[in-house]
């Protein structure tokens, strides 16, 4: 066993960025551009030229809703005049791997303001993808010799030979896999051999894909708090989350001997930069999401309601300012003003006390 490699293979940030009146993206000459592009239905995308740098222009806009896509070897750029927020980027391995991400995240905050945009506010992280490489001569393990919180979990297999396990989905995805298989046979990364030390055969690796709301909880908004505190939600994904163990005769899993392979990992990720954060509490954010969950529900109400007046009264379709007149009605009806404050003072004394 060899550690070979650790870094981050993806990164998506979002850039929450104003123009100034020196804005050198004209967007409604892009607009043509990109329509002119997407009705000669060439497959070859438009190369263009924004402050200084490089991008191919793509026909369509994106499934997340940003009119345009651009694109280069470094990082693929989501934006549009009237998104919020503005620029939705994700940077490409090969340009982490090769120039790390607090290079690319000054490159781009450089580029943004050349073109003349200033931040409005900070920068927030939505995915970091945290990997390390191992030299696995023999694999000594398999599927249930992991012990995971997730609920999913799978394995794949070509000519009966295990290439990769994975576990979880959502906020944190674990993947333990064949990387040499993956390369020849789909990403066809193959300036990792010289990355590692010319190695092209046995390597394995580790990968964690986190998202923002499990970053949020250790306080990874920003590329600052990634670089001070990755070690912190590092030890808990491989403390906690998930660890690889040595089977004996023990029943209790969770109390098998850490594999090798583990035990390695868990020594590399306690050099890495912490903070000592073991769960952040953001109240205010965790409110706020209460609040959008509680809005999405009534939404879907709204609709119902919608649909059972169109039946009742024979009508093709109620806008959503209507259905929301029929809600008020209804509420009016069942609203009870001798319980609505002890009622609300009991839910409030529930939130205080974590009762959600």
């Amino acid at each position: 066993m060899q550690p070979l490699l650790s870094g981050l293979d993806t990164v998506e940030c979002a850039y929450y960025l104003r123009p100034t009146a020196q804005c050198a993206i004209d967007f409604g000459q892009l607009a043509i551009d990109k329509e002119v592009l997407r009705q000669s239905k060439k497959r070859e995308p438009q190369k263009i030229e924004i402050g200084g740098v490089e991008f191919f222009l793509r026909p369509n806009g994106t499934s997340s809703g940003y009119p345009f896509l651009i694109e280069n070897e470094d990082m693929s750029v989501e934006f549009g005049e009237f998104n919020d927020p503005s620029f939705y980027v994700t940077y490409r391995s090969v340009a982490l791997w090769h120039k790390g991400a607090a290079e690319l995240h000054q490159q781009f905050v450089g580029w943004s303001e050349r073109i003349g945009f200033i931040a409005a506010k900070p920068e927030t992280l939505s995915r970091v993808d945290f990997t390390f490489d191992y030299c696995l001569p023999e694999i000594n393990f398999k599927e249930d010799d992991f012990v995971s919180l997730s609920a999913k979990d799978s394995q794949h297999r070509k000519d009966r030979q295990v290439q990769t396990f994975s576990f979880g989905k959502g906020d944190v995805m674990l993947r333990v896999y064949n990387k040499i298989a993956e390369i020849n046979e789909k990403s066809l990364k193959t300036w990792f051999f010289d990355l590692w030390g010319g190695i092209t055969e046995n390597v394995w690796r580790i990968e964690w894909q986190v998202r923002k709301e499990v970053l949020r909880r250790f306080g990874i908004r920003s590329f600052a708090d990634l670089f001070d505190g990755q070690g912190d939600i590092l030890r808990y994904l491989s403390h906690e989350h998930t660890t690889l163990r040595s089977p004996n005769e023990d029943s209790n899993r969770s109390r098998w001997p850490l594999n090798p392979l583990w035990q390695s990992l868990q020594a590399h990720i306690g050099t890495l930069q912490a903070q000592g954060v073991y769960r952040e509490y953001d109240r205010e954010e965790m409110l706020n999401a209460r609040l959008m969950r509680i809005a999405i529900a009534i939404q879907g109400y709204l609709k119902r309601i919608a649909a059972v007046e169109c039946v009742l009264h024979d009508k093709p379709m109620l806008t959503n300012k209507e259905a929301f007149k029929h809600l008020e009605g209804l509420l009016f009806n069942v609203h009870d003003p001798l319980t609505w404050k002890t009622d609300v003072r009991k839910r409030i004394d529930s939130i205080k006390l974590g009762q959600w």
